[in-house]
């Protein structure tokens, strides 16, 4: 974990933001990251389509970055054939 220094003005829309969505500033902060380094990975998928990709990760054993970006390949699940 580290420190990531921003604007002003942006940490006043993070805290918006995260008081209208019930999360914490982080959390909001953390959100828009995941959302912004995906559309950049994904440009041709729309904001709901993001987020429906988060979900699925979340349900397939939580937000792998790298396999969502294509760095790795997915794990195979238990008792599958090759």
């Amino acid at each position: 974990m580290g420190i990531v220094k921003i604007s002003d003005p942006l940490h006043e829309s993070l805290r918006v933001a995260s008081q209208a969505l019930s999360r914490s500033i982080n959390a909001q902060a953390e959100h828009w990251m995941r959302i912004g380094m995906l559309a950049e990975l994904h440009p041709q998928l729309n904001h709901s389509e993001l987020c429906q990709l988060l979900i699925r990760a979340e349900q397939e054993g939580g937000l792998d970055l790298a396999r969502l970006a294509g760095w790795t390949q997915p794990a195979k699940a238990k008792g599958a054939r090759a």
